[in-house]
């Protein structure tokens, strides 16, 4: 029994449809394999960006916690000075002026979002490639 892949007889009689349904199904075998390969990797970021989120998470409570405390720190320490009722103001003031900062801040930076202008591009490219394509094998 011979393999028909190593007969050169055989190679050189199969048809132009024969090879193209060939190389047809290896490309399509190609990207199905490259299909699992990102959906296995995608996986593997995903999880690894949710332990980072959920650590960067529990790093933002800390903080805030810390935050907290240290407020609650400097209004004591200034009450001793000017009476609570006053460092109160004095603090709630000074955390207004920090989110009014940071909210000016965000709108800045979320003005300045371009989406994905690139890949937007790219992709109203891609019929009129298609058809150019196509003319020219006609």
């Amino acid at each position: 029994m011979t393999d028909s892949t190593n007969n050169p007889h055989e190679e050189e009689s199969r048809s132009l449809g024969d090879l193209l349904g060939e190389v047809s199904r290896d490309l399509s075998e190609l990207f199905r394999q490259e299909v699992e390969l990102a959906k296995a990797e995608a996986k593997q970021s995903a999880m690894r960006a949710g332990r980072g989120a959920g650590l960067m998470g529990g790093a933002g409570v800390a903080g805030y916690l810390a935050i907290l405390f240290l407020s609650l720190t400097v209004w004591v320490g200034l009450g001793y000075l000017i009476g609570l009722g006053w460092s109160g103001v004095i603090m709630t003031v000074l955390w207004g002026i920090v989110a009014v900062s940071l909210l000016a801040a965000g709108r800045k930076q979320l003005k300045s979002v371009r989406g994905m202008p690139e890949t937007a591009d790219s992709l109203k490219k891609v019929p009129g490639t298609i058809k150019e394509a196509g003319t020219r094998n006609d």
